[in-house]
């Protein structure tokens, strides 16, 4: 199994996901491109951003890969859900790209492996799968994505999962088990510094970090519940 340099350069560890949901103070491309650099400082060794502002502007201010997304919607499957979003994401600078790697139906009718081949085949870049189940990761590691990620297990419905608030040990486990040597990132949930390290001991490739280190509304609203306080 042949690994790619870039992604080789990524084991072991963190990468931070810089996003800003619609709305929020800080949703604009200067400011995460601010919180990018300063998540490098710290010592992140890739930045997963959204859209192709951010996407470029980051790539502007950091020397650390940059994983693009392109978020359109909210509901079925709207993590770069076409191939001409994850065109525009190597485009706008993207070193890889992650999309949604369910077997869920894709707004231009492409199938996963149709999109992986596509966009392999037009620009050589890498590919970032981002799966809910088990059968997931095994079809993306089939159709020649480069990555496999955890990042939309927690989509599955609760009657088809036992895990609490933290990563989905369970799925990163059993994919680390089947695919040995494979990248298998852990993305979702991870909330400290002890779901990270439990997760990189359970044999992630890298771990990625979003809310818990770029998303102050939400570390504001764990203090605020934890003093029993309403907003």
């Amino acid at each position: 199994m042949e690994i790619a340099p870039l992604i080789q350069s990524l084991k072991g560890k963190l990468i931070v996901s810089v996003q800003a949901y619609p709305g929020e103070p800080l949703r604009h491309p200067e400011t995460m491109a601010q919180m990018a650099e300063a998540v490098e400082q710290g010592g992140a060794a890739a930045i997963r951003c959204q859209g192709l502002s951010d996407i470029a502007a980051i790539k502007g201010r950091v020397q650390i890969p940059v994983i693009g997304i392109w978020k359109e919607g909210s509901e079925g499957v709207y993590i770069t859900p076409t191939l001409r979003h994850a065109l525009a994401c190597v485009y706008a600078g993207a070193d890889i790209v992650a999309l949604d790697a369910t077997d869920r139906p894709r707004p231009d009718g492409l199938s996963v492996e149709g999109t992986v081949k596509e966009l392999k085949g037009r620009t050589g870049t890498l590919v970032m799968a981002d799966c809910m189940t088990i059968e997931d990761i095994r079809h993306a590691v089939a159709c020649g994505c480069d990555i496999a990620s955890t990042t939309l297990s927690h989509n599955k419905p609760a009657i088809q999962t036992t895990m609490g608030e933290g990563p989905d040990m369970a799925l990163l486990k059993q994919a680390v088990q089947e695919f040995p040597g494979f990248p298998i990132i852990c993305e979702g949930h991870v909330h400290t510094p002890a779901d990270a390290k439990a997760a990189r001991d359970a044999g992630a490739w890298s771990v990625v970090v979003g809310t818990g280190i770029t998303h102050p509304t939400s570390l504001t609203e764990w203090f605020c519940a934890a003093m029993g306080l309403n907003r």
